[in-house]
């Protein structure tokens, strides 16, 4: 691969692209920094102009994942007629989000790296998760305040399911067919809960 140009700075992000490939093929501790490397067509001695190590490496990319993921969210949240409609399309978002990006999936929520580990990752996976907990606070304002539950739980439980669904079913994993869409599941799981909750007619 020729190496040309990444004096105008596209080496960073080359090795990023290079990573999420490899995350993809052989997950978040399966390569090493000499193959990011050669896969973004540098030398290694390259890779360490922009990154201390290969955890540095894969929470850049898991920063620039939970961008998208949060801008994702936020579309599907807006302009919805309904509290319910828009908690609805948060959760088929993160579904669209784990299928169309899965090296940033990994590298977010698979690596083992800490949402802590700088600022900017904390700041912009803050963003993300807060628009499931805003989702969750808006649809629970129609329960009775004796009843509701706390609305980081609320949108935890809804996170747990889109998760295990994505995890399960929307990723291809050996031995995990369903006989069912996973859209459907997700949909037929938060219908559950919700009902469960009083936020669904139960004939609905």
């Amino acid at each position: 691969m020729p190496k040309r140009g990444y004096h105008h700075g596209n080496l960073r992000q080359a090795l990023v692209d290079a990573a999420l490939r490899l995350i993809e093929e052989k997950g978040p501790t399966g390569f090493t920094l000499s193959e990011a490397s050669k896969t973004a067509g540098v030398t290694p001695a390259a890779v360490y102009r922009h990154f201390e190590g290969r955890e540095e490496l894969i929470a850049e990319a898991a920063r620039q994942g939970y961008e998208i993921f949060a801008d994702l969210l936020e579309f599907a949240y807006s302009d919805k007629p309904s509290a319910l409609a828009a908690f609805e399309a948060t959760g088929r978002a993160y579904l669209a989000f784990a299928r169309r990006y899965p090296g940033h999936y990994v590298a977010m929520f698979e690596s083992g790296v800490s949402i802590q580990r700088t600022p900017e990752l904390n700041a912009v996976a803050t963003r993300a998760l807060g628009v499931l907990e805003k989702a969750a606070t808006d649809l629970s304002e129609h329960i009775p305040p004796e009843k509701r539950p706390p609305p980081q739980m609320f949108s935890a439980h809804i996170w747990a399911m889109s998760h295990g669904v994505v995890e399960l079913f929307a990723r291809g994993s050996p031995g995990t067919r369903s006989p069912f869409p996973p859209e459907d599941l997700l949909e037929s799981g938060i219908g559950i809960y919700l009902r469960g909750l009083g936020l669904i007619d139960p004939d609905a």
